[in-house]
């Protein structure tokens, strides 16, 4: 029913924020480097023997290119019909010149092909051979070997369409979800989950050893239990012991990933786009690939009163006459239906986002949704009439209930608005953020830096063992909600502030405030490159960072190590199963 594609989201970074501007050179780099390291990353694990040649893509420019440069250079004093005719024999040139390199290829488009997959990368696709000719296949998997139709070809890689599996994988199971092979939204249900729990931390593995250059130790498990033995025979086992013996072990410890013991209906957020068949309103999820809706009433990673909300929500939309928000015309009332679930207090929240302030028969829909789902403890409007696919916009307003729902991350609680970001998986938020307690390894007396605190989650469950935490966080709203939750938990110890995490803390150290260990929670894209310079001049003596991307994260380890620090040991967390997301904890020590 919602797409997981952008893993945790990391929501609370409000569209309407303004990322600082940084030089076009640097950025130019920036850009570059992000682009190695996407490419790296989709040739994913058990295809390191293809880096080599697709990095090359980046490298030096052959003769033709440079002949076809020095060609564009002279066209410019061409008049513009002698433009346009360059341009065309330029395009027919390169168009020649393409299809010669891929004639000397062992497979064309169109063709069809025996396939041994070799790996998956990290969008979830079988990683094939032919002939040494890598080919990314969806729905395949390590160790099987398929029948593929070949969709495209580039000069060392290709796609192609799995067609049937002559060898089946002993991972590979039937996907209990009916519209699996339609929705975007999980990746992986076709793998057994301990499969997938496996993958998710070779995954990791993976990346920090062709990202981050880091040395991982051969056996996460095995070295983790020989520390514990050791520090156990030395009379006793805690956080910092435990940290100090791990150190001792060759390379990064990468646990086994931490996953569900029943890994389905997790979610506690339902984010549904409306739109409009010959059969009327329909909501459910975006064919893959597409901006098309196909209605769906069930969703098997979603909580069960969330799917029961959004269905009685279309019904009465249908009987009441609602249209549905058009993204090409910009016409129709309803865009979104988002609708949140409180695990623990068992409150909901249900949110129209509509194109436009007014609503036909407002008070026969409130009082239906109220009729029939008792569970409600809030019913709201959000106004977003921009021709734009992000799902809120600025204007929120009740429209029967209270403004928020409560529910509580271990023994936390948190107010949640319509638009605060909350995790989606409360049951494994509870599992990541104890390990981040863990690596903090606090006894009561340390102050504590958060960078990225959002609404305070990780900043609350911190302060219950600080003696100080400082949280900052760039959207204001956010700090708001974070401010609200400490008065909410009577926490007086944290304090948050508004602002970049590479001005703020910079500002806290001028005013005196130094940390003994700092935490960041970057979204995908990572740590900005100054908070990692600021966390380096500020030398806390330890670093934990949490992670929603391993490639962002092995990139960034990578500068905290060459600036001083040593990555102990990486704890990867199954936030969302059957997705091919997941989450890390990683803790930093500084070098002796």
């Amino acid at each position: 029913m919602t797409n997981n594609r952008s893993g945790r989201g990391k929501s609370r970074r409000n569209t309407a924020t303004v990322t600082p501007v940084q030089g076009k050179q640097h950025h130019k780099t920036i850009q570059a480097k992000k682009e190695r390291e996407l490419e790296q990353s989709r040739v994913g694990a058990g295809n390191k023997m293809l880096r080599a040649g697709t990095e090359s893509k980046s490298g030096n420019m052959d003769n033709s290119d440079r002949k076809m440069r020095a060609g564009e250079r002279k066209s410019r004093h061409f008049s513009k019909g002698e433009r346009s005719n360059d341009r065309r024999n330029q395009e027919a040139s390169n168009r020649s010149r393409s299809n010669a390199e891929r004639s000397d290829l062992p497979v064309q488009k169109n063709d069809e092909a025996v396939i041994d997959i070799i790996g998956m990368n990290h969008d979830g696709e079988g990683v094939g051979r032919v002939e040494g000719f890598t080919l990314f296949v969806p729905g395949a998997l390590p160790g099987e070997k398929v029948r593929g139709k070949v969709l495209k070809t580039k000069k060392q890689y290709g796609y192609a369409k799995l067609l049937d599996i002559a060898q089946s994988s002993p991972d590979r199971i039937a996907a209990p979800c009916a519209i699996y092979d339609q929705c975007g939204g999980c990746q992986i249900q076709h793998m057994s989950y301990e499969a997938q729990l496996s993958w998710k931390r070779q995954h990791v593995v993976d990346v920090l050893e062709r990202i981050g250059k880091l040395s991982v130790a051969t056996d996460g498990k095995a070295d983790t239990a020989k520390a514990s033995d050791s520090v156990m025979n030395d009379g006793g086992l805690n956080a910092d012991s435990m940290s100090v013996h791990l150190r001792r072990v060759h390379g990064v410890v990468v646990h086994p990933t931490l996953g569900m013991s029943e890994p389905w209906r997790y979610r506690n957020k339902a984010q549904v786009p409306i739109g409009v068949t010959e059969g009327g309103l329909v909501g459910g999820f975006y064919a893959r690939g597409s901006h098309r809706i196909v209605d769906m009433n069930t969703c098997l990673i979603q909580d069960e009163h969330n799917d029961e909300v959004v269905a009685r929500v279309k019904e009465i939309g249908r009987m009441l006459g609602i249209s549905a928000y058009n993204e090409e015309t910009g016409r129709g009332l309803l865009r979104h239906v988002v609708v949140k679930t409180a695990f623990r207090t068992g409150e909901m929240m249900l949110v129209l986002v509509t194109n436009g302030r007014d609503i036909p028969h407002a008070d026969a829909w409130i009082g239906s949704i109220r009729e029939h789902i008792p569970h409600v403890a809030s019913i709201c409007q959000n106004v977003n009439t921009k021709r734009t696919n992000v799902i809120f916009g600025d204007d929120t307003r009740v429209l029967w209930g209270r403004d928020v729902i409560y529910d509580y991350i271990g023994n936390v609680q948190f107010a949640i608005s319509a638009r605060s970001f909350y995790q989606v998986n409360p049951v494994q938020t509870e599992v990541l953020y104890s390990k981040t307690v863990e690596y903090a390894g606090l006894t009561g007396k340390e102050t504590v830096i958060d960078a990225y605190c959002g609404i305070g989650t990780i900043s609350l469950f911190l302060a219950q063992h600080a003696d100080q935490v400082y949280g900052v966080e760039i959207v204001k709203e956010a700090i708001d909600d974070a401010r609200s939750n400490a008065l909410l938990n009577e926490m007086r110890n944290v304090k948050f502030e508004v602002g970049a995490s590479e001005d703020v803390i910079p500002a806290w150290k001028e005013q005196g405030i130094t940390a003994d260990v700092i935490v960041v929670d970057p979204p995908r894209k990572g740590c900005d490159p100054r908070l990692l310079d600021t966390i380096l001049e500020m030398k806390p003596e330890r670093v934990v960072y949490v992670s929603c991307n391993p490639s962002t994260l092995a990139r960034d380890l990578r500068i905290l190590e060459d600036g001083g620090y040593k990555t102990v040991e990486v704890q990867p967390v199954d936030m969302f199963p059957h997705t091919v997301h997941v989450e890390s904890v990683a803790l930093l020590v500084r070098k002796d």
